[in-house]
């Protein structure tokens, strides 16, 4: 991409367009080139690819994204419901909503630049006129008698033209103020809304008028801006740096900018907001219930959790994102920084943070604080503490948060209305709604994961089959043939469990398609939403089936970190893994060959376990080659100092971390019982 900072700033308008202009601040002669460009319209985004086709993916109720036959396009403006594109030779083609002749373009010729409103669609020519067809109801079309202007913005209902002196001419409705613009000077960029319209100065600073319910007009302590785009009732800037700033309506999340980085040009649509970085991906905020955002490109996830209609990832670096229903504010994580763990409630998303408290968007959970897991159920939040007590917050008309008498607890797990336990001797407890029997898990023993659907609990024994209780209506809990299973998740009504070969076994209610996992492979980690399933695969991919009507789904572009879990046996062979924090030798740890991951290609150098390094001697790497489990894979095995251990009398786990030779990070963890410190 070329350097934005060295001369070339580009216009946008609830549409978005690609006009370049020279390193002067008032060009003679605007330049044009076929550069990737991202445009939002209504409900629907488009793309343009360097080679002037065209790709376009959302609401195509009027054949607003019919373009697969488009070439030779130069720049596209989406407005409402319709799409225009600049050709090369000057002329344009329209698709879309042409109910008031907004697409009538095929005559035009000359033209250098456009911009699409809700029902109009104006052109700038070469020679500093411009033109216009569509809706005139308010007399956005009439602007024939301009001259000199030197780019053209389309707002819902206006038009606003500037001018080669740096100055702004508008037409259209006024009711609002958003017309206000004749007093402006030294614009080099302008902007139309639904009802406000936004100026870019030359110093970076911006302006706005026009309707400001929302706040979108709130730019006056923006600085280093290159480029401003306005959606319905939101604005957007593009700073210098690559990153991005929002203001005005938060409600379907499209404010969730403030993490971006390497963005060189941003568009905004009526409630999503779509930003095109210098290596070519996507990234994109906002409401999606046509499909607008899909075009992310995230990078780094390490996490997956799926919430009633949302979808929520943790990335290494500790922060936050979020995909779906954002009617409760569950979508905006923008601000999470050190976070170690995610849950997705029903309408709400619960954050662990590296130093032990918790943080829900809205509501404040001061006084927790020692927590190392959590988990979210319909309206209330569960904690787990480092001592094995149980903390829970929040909703409690079935008892669902009375678990103050629990303890030596090491996973919990959280239902619509009811709270799971398991103990560190297997055994789980539970409390809440039992409508169902969902908490008849007092018979149940050498459990070593739990999880909770809608209203019914499932436990994996240690020998890798599953038992489950409750709600049975859709068949959700008929898992007793399952094997080989080492991780479940509960949606409404359907249960999902992890094969150790990284296949997906699904049972219950498919009405959405939410149990289609027959054909994934490789994966290591499972969530399930009320009616969505998702799955991190090895390779750091995510897959997604089900109800998406809130985009939950939309996790196509996910590209994660290579984190892999791996399988790890302390002590092969024994059970239960005593350790001896007194000692002065060593512990043996095993890491495990799957179908999908070779454990030789570990570098024993990068291992630990609980914090102690490999042992080494002599001139080795500290590790050996053997078939530990049988089962015809060769695994490697790894000495570690039993004194340099980072343990403590309660701990009833050791976590591995290493890397694989090509800088694949690993991790995994086994049960450990403390004998003695």
């Amino acid at each position: 991409m070329r350097n934005m900072r060295c001369g070339t700033m580009m216009a946008f308008s609830l549409l978005t367009l690609l006009v370049a202009v020279s390193s002067s601040i008032y060009p003679q002669e605007p330049t044009i080139w076929v550069e990737p460009q991202v445009a939002a319209g209504g409900y629907y985004t488009v793309g343009l690819k360097a080679d002037g086709t065209v790709l376009a993916t959302g609401d195509n109720e009027y054949g607003q994204c019919n373009v697969s036959g488009w070439s030779g396009i130069i720049q596209v403006a989406a407005g409402a419901y319709h799409l225009v594109g600049l050709k090369a030779d000057g002329t344009v083609v329209a698709v879309g909503n042409n109910a008031n002749g907004q697409c009538n373009v095929s005559g035009w010729s000359k033209i250098i630049q456009l911009s699409a409103g809700l029902y109009h669609t104006v052109g700038l020519k070469a020679d500093g006129t411009a033109v216009a067809v569509g809706s005139n109801a308010y007399g956005q079309c009439n602007v024939s008698d301009w001259s000199g202007i030197r780019q053209v913005a389309a707002g819902s209902l206006h038009t606003i033209g500037l001018k080669a002196d740096g100055t702004a001419v508008s037409r259209g409705w006024d009711d609002l103020g958003q017309c206000d613009v004749s007093g402006w000077s030294r614009i080099i960029q302008v902007a139309g809304g639904a009802s406000h319209t936004v100026g870019l100065r030359a110093d970076g600073t911006v302006v706005a008028v026009g309707f400001n319910s929302w706040g979108q007009c709130n730019v006056a302590a923006w600085s280093g801006i290159i480029q401003v785009s306005a959606g319905y009732f939101h604005t957007v800037g593009l700073k210098a740096d690559g990153t991005v700033v929002a203001v005005g309506e938060p409600c379907s999340g499209q404010l969730n900018v403030d993490t971006w980085t390497g963005v060189v040009q941003i568009t905004a649509g009526y409630g999503h907001t779509v930003g095109l970085r210098t290596d070519g991906t996507v990234l994109a905020a906002g409401k999606n219930a046509s499909g607008e955002c899909l075009v992310e490109s995230w990078t780094d996830l390490i996490l997956i959790s799926a919430g009633g209609y949302h979808t929520v990832g943790l990335k290494e670096d500790g922060t936050v994102l979020a995909v779906g229903d954002n009617t409760y504010r569950q979508c905006i994580v923008y601000y999470y920084s050190d976070i170690v763990q995610v849950a997705a409630g029903g309408y709400h998303t619960f954050v662990l943070k590296v130093d032990g408290t918790v943080d829900q968007p809205g509501s404040d959970y001061w006084w927790w604080s020692g927590i190392s897991q959590i988990a979210a159920g319909y309206e209330f939040n569960v904690g787990l503490k480092a001592d094995g007590k149980v903390l829970a917050a929040g909703h409690n008309q079935y008892g669902q948060c009375n678990v103050s008498g629990w303890s030596e607890i090491i996973q919990v797990a959280a239902g619509i209305y009811h709270t799971v336990g398991l103990k560190a001797d297997g055994t789980v407890v539970a409390v809440g709604s039992n409508t169902y029997g969902q908490c008849n898990v007092s018979g149940w023993s050498g459990i070593i994961r739990i999880a909770a659907g809608g209203y019914h609990t499932i436990g994996v024994r240690s020998d890798g089959t599953v038992v489950a209780v409750g709600r049975n209506s859709d068949g959700q809990c008929n898992v007793l043939d399952w094997s080989g299973i080492i991780q479940v998740a509960g949606g409404a009504f359907h249960t999902v469990g992890v094969r150790s070969d990284g296949t997906v076994v699904a049972v219950g209610r498919n009405g959405d398609g939410q149990c289609n996992v027959s054909g994934w492979s490789g994966i290591i980690q499972v969530a399930a939403g009320y009616f969505h399933t998702i799955g991190l695969r090895f390779d750091g991919t995510v897959m997604a089936v089900g109800h998406n009507g809130y985009g939950q789904c939309n996790l196509m572009g996910w590209c994660l970190l290579r984190l892999i879990t791996v399988l790890v046996d302390i002590k092969p062979g024994s059970d239960p893994n005593s350790i001896n924090l007194g000692s002065n030798g060593s512990v043996p740890v095993a890491i495990l060959s799957t179908s999908v991951f070779d454990a030789t290609t570990v570098d024993p150098l990068t291992v630990t376990l609980a914090g102690a390094a490999v042992r080494v001697k002599g001139k080795g790497n500290g590790s050996f080659v053997e078939d530990v489990n049988n089962d015809g894979l060769m695994d490697i095995v790894v000495h570690v100092d039993t004194q340099a251990f980072e343990l403590c009398r309660t701990d009833t786990y050791a976590e591995l971390k290493g890397m694989t030779f090509d800088g694949a990070k690993i991790a995994g963890m086994d049960m450990v019982r403390i004998v003695r410190e």
